[in-house]
Parts: C-alpha cells; sequence; structure tokens
C-alpha cells in the first residue's frame, strides 16, 4: 500500500496568510521595545534597514522554491547547489532549530501580555501554550493554516488599531527631518540602528518557512513569488508605522523594560484599559509560534523522506495527513527551550543563525546559475540579487557577533 502524502491545499491567499502569521506577532507586539532600547528613537529606521535584508534573501527563495517545490527547502538548495549531504543536513538542522527557537521566543514573549489577563505560573504556561500548539499543528495543513489565517487577520487588526490611536504622531514633517539629519548621526547612533535592525531582522523572519509547506500549494512556482513579496511588503509598511508611533509615544527607557510595549503605548494614546490588546497580543504572538512548529516538523519530515533522518519523521497520519511524529517531536524541543533560555537570547539566536543559512541560500542559487543545469524557475532574479543578498547576511552575521561582545 502506498504511503499516504502531503495534499496540496494552499492558494496564494492562504499562503500569504501563513507568511504574514509567521511574521507579524513577537516580532513586533514584543520586540519593539528591545529595537527601541538599541536604536533609541531612530528604531523605525532600524526595521526598515532589516527589512531590505530580509528582502533580497526573499527574491532568491522566490526562483529556487520553483526550481525545487519541496519540504526541508533551504537542505535541498543546498544538496542541490553543492552535493554534499553533511551539509545540506547541517542546514536542514539549522532550519528546524532557527523555527523552534523563533517559536520558543515566541511563547516566552507572549507570558507577558497572558499575565496581564491571567495570573499563571510561566512553566505551567509555556507548558499549556506548547500542547496546545501541538494538537492544532497536528490537525490537518488546510485546518492549521485556516485557523492561523484567521488569527492573523485579527493581529493585522490590532496593529492597525495601534495606528488609528496613533494617527496624530504620523505627521510627515518629523519623519522627513529624522531622515534628513542622518549625515550627522554619530557613530553611537549609526551602531545602534545596526544593532536595532539585526534584532529587528527577527521580526521579518517568517518568508522562508512558507517555501517548507511547498509540497502542500497548489501551482508553486507561480504562488510562491506573488504571496513571498507580498508578505514582505505588508509587514514591512506595519512595523514602521507602528514603530514610529511607539518611539514617539513612550519614552525609549520605558520602551526597552516593558514586557507588553503595544499595550503601554495604547494605553498611553487613548486612557483605555489594555485588556483588549492583551488578548490580540497572545494571540496574535502565538499564531507566530504555531507556523514555525508547523515549519519546523516539515522541515524534519523532508529530511527523513530524504532518507537523510530516521524515517519515523516522515510518517504521515492517514487521516489527518500531517507528520504527527515530527510534530511531537518539534513542539517538546520549543517546550524545552521556552522554560529555559531568555526571550532575547532566543531571538539574538534565532537572528545569527536565519543569517548563516541566508547566506548558504543564497550562494547555493548563485551555483545553480552559472552552472545552469538545473530545472527552469517560473521566477528568475539576476545574480546581483543572491550575491548582494550573501554580502548583506554574512556582514550583519558578523556585525552580530561584534555587537555581542563590545
Amino acid at each position: 500500500m502506498t504511503a499516504p502524502a502531503l495534499k496540496r491545499n494552499l492558494s496564494l491567499t492562504l499562503l500569504t496568510l501563513y507568511g504574514l502569521g509567521t511574521t507579524i506577532g513577537a516580532g513586533i507586539y514584543v520586540l519593539v521595545g528591545k529595537v527601541a532600547g538599541e536604536a533609541g528613537t531612530l528604531a523605525p529606521l532600524s526595521f526598515v534597514v532589516a527589512s531590505v535584508l530580509a528582502g533580497l534573501t526573499a527574491l532568491s527563495f522566490s526562483e529556487l522554491v520553483g526550481r525545487y517545490p519541496r519540504s526541508a527547502g533551504e537542505a535541498v538548495y543546498v544538496e542541490q547547489a553543492f552535493g554534499v549531504k553533511t551539509l545540506s543536513l547541517a542546514v536542514g538542522l539549522a532550519v528546524v532549530l532557527i523555527g523552534l527557537v523563533s517559536a520558543a521566543a515566541i511563547v516566552n514573549g507572549v507570558v507577558g501580555y497572558l499575565q496581564n489577563i491571567v495570573a499563571l505560573p510561566n512553566i505551567f504556561a509555556v507548558l499549556l501554550i506548547g500542547v496546545s500548539l501541538a494538537a492544532v499543528a497536528a490537525w490537518g495543513i488546510k485546518e492549521s493554516v485556516f485557523a492561523a489565517g484567521i488569527v492573523t487577520a485579527l493581529e493585522i487588526a490590532g496593529l492597525l488599531v495601534i495606528v488609528w490611536a496613533g494617527r496624530g504622531t504620523l505627521a510627515p514633517g518629523p519623519m522627513v527631518d529624522v531622515l534628513s539629519s542622518a549625515p550627522g548621526w554619530s557613530a553611537a547612533q549609526w551602531m545602534g540602528v545596526g544593532t536595532g535592525a539585526v534584532l529587528a531582522f527577527y521580526a521579518f523572519i517568517g518568508f522562508e518557512d512558507m517555501v517548507n509547506v511547498a509540497e502542500e500549494v497548489r501551482d508553486p512556482a507561480r504562488t510562491f513569488p506573488k504571496a513571498i513579496i507580498l508578505t514582505l511588503v505588508i509587514t514591512m509598511v506595519l512595523y514602521f508605522l507602528v514603530s514610529w508611533i511607539s518611539v514617539r509615544t513612550l519614552s525609549v527607557d520605558a520602551l526597552s523594560v516593558s514586557v507588553a510595549p503595544l499595550s503601554d503605548v495604547f494605553s498611553r494614546l487613548t486612557g483605555w484599559p489594555t485588556f483588549t490588546v492583551d488578548a490580540v497580543a497572545s494571540v496574535a504572538v502565538l499564531n507566530g509560534a504555531l507556523i514555525q512548529v508547523i515549519m519546523g516538523s516539515r522541515v524534519l519530515y523532508g529530511l527523513a523522506n530524504q532518507g537523510w533522518l530516521p524515517a519515523i519523521f516522515a510518517r504521515v497520519e492517514e487521516r489527518t495527513r500531517t507528520p504527527v511524529v515530527a510534530t511531537l517531536a518539534a513542539s517538546s524541543i520549543m517546550i524545552v527551550l521556552a522554560i529555559s533560555v531568555p526571550l532575547v537570547t532566543l531571538a539574538t539566536v534565532t537572528s545569527l543563525l536565519t543569517l548563516i543559512v541566508f547566506a548558504f541560500v543564497n550562494v547555493a542559487l548563485l551555483r545553480l546559475k552559472f552552472r545552469d543545469d538545473g530545472p527552469p524557475a517560473g521566477h528568475t532574479v539576476p545574480a546581483v540579487v543572491p550575491l548582494a543578498g550573501f554580502v548583506c547576511c554574512t556582514a550583519f552575521a558578523a556585525f552580530q557577533v561584534t555587537a555581542f561582545f563590545r
């Protein structure tokens, strides 16, 4: 009997919602204060720099997924480019670790908002959240992504409420003044923007997760480029607006120490109770964790399907058509990390590992282009795109390591 396979259920709309669900969440609801702690009132610029860095690699992914629409995408791309199984497995496992460290950071971050609503011990809250996410992720790809899509719409609505409440701070004059004064910024200000951008880069992690559900997407060569670009553009605009409002509503010191920064911003702007924002933020942030668990399980499935991990991780449950064993393994690792590692450390490690993987992905596309013996892509980018992506990712990874030890 033929083993059950993954089912192609995801359209452009669902895939874009999937991407938005994993990018919009902890990155803005939790980390906006931490980015402000590094970049000060220039935090919005850090988000713009991070979006440009992410965008270069996103374009590389949009071509690669058309060439090789498979789960464990990054590992597959490196394998096709270099043919070194050990390197490909290392990249694949790094992608799993990135997803699960990121999910742990998200779960860790949501506790601050959740405890504004109901008092729960941290460990109990993490266990409850982790088990719930595992159950939803094992439910079925269409069902879990549809549920994530509904929550994504809710979390975007939450950010739009912040934008509406802070619309008075969005006058173009101050924005122009900030940008026009850039040549006179000190080295410390530029260092702050750079350090903030490395941390803000975490907020854009998500588009790469999309390629790991490639075997569940309809017409992936045409669907993915549109979904990836839509995800990044929508995310960048929202992050810039919300971060701008935040640094002009609260002091940098208040933002940097807040465990629920957007609740504090909303309260200052409106004088209203923060319950609604706390509730939306809690659900919104968890949405990102759910999608990271889905992604991590699919990469484990893909690596096992390639014969690089034990076959049990490639087992697909016949009724739900999901890799249940891989999902349980991913969820368990996430729970342990969320309990044992602080939020900022998790976010920083996620960003650094992602930059390293992105560098490999960009080099893989360059090699495939120059070798020109792979399958044709429905969407192509000039060779300068992966070259610039590699240079930027390498430079930012080095910058992050340097900033860590300074």
